[in-house]
């Protein structure tokens, strides 16, 4: 498990690396970090909220296809639940935002 300022400089990282690819790939979205959330939204107001929930070291996604938290395992962050991989989940609800395939590759920062 990292320290907490680990935690907080790799989600800092994170949130950074989301915002360029979405730049880098053209897509139709407005970004906006305050504090611990990054809100992506689409032009029609749809949103995705990216979280990190500091206590437990999770990486926390929002968007109309459900809510899905995320552990770091062997250097993925993977679904508590399910094991899907966040920037799979990420990738597909901003495809399911803007209505274009978004593929954002995992983060090695």
């Amino acid at each position: 498990m990292m320290t907490e300022s680990e935690f907080l400089q790799h989600s800092d990282g994170l949130f950074a690396y989301i915002e360029d690819q979405i730049d880098e790939q053209g897509l139709d979205f407005d970004c906006q970090r305050s504090g611990n959330v990054l809100t992506i939204e689409a032009d029609d107001g749809t949103q995705i909220i990216v979280n990190r929930h500091t206590p437990n070291q999770e990486l926390w996604i929002a968007a109309k296809s459900g809510g899905y938290h995320f552990a770091e395992q062997g250097g993925q962050w993977l679904a508590t639940r399910d094991g899907r991989e966040f920037f799979a989940v990420l990738s597909e609800a901003l495809s399911a935002a803007c209505g274009e395939t978004a593929s954002i590759e995992p983060f090695e920062g």
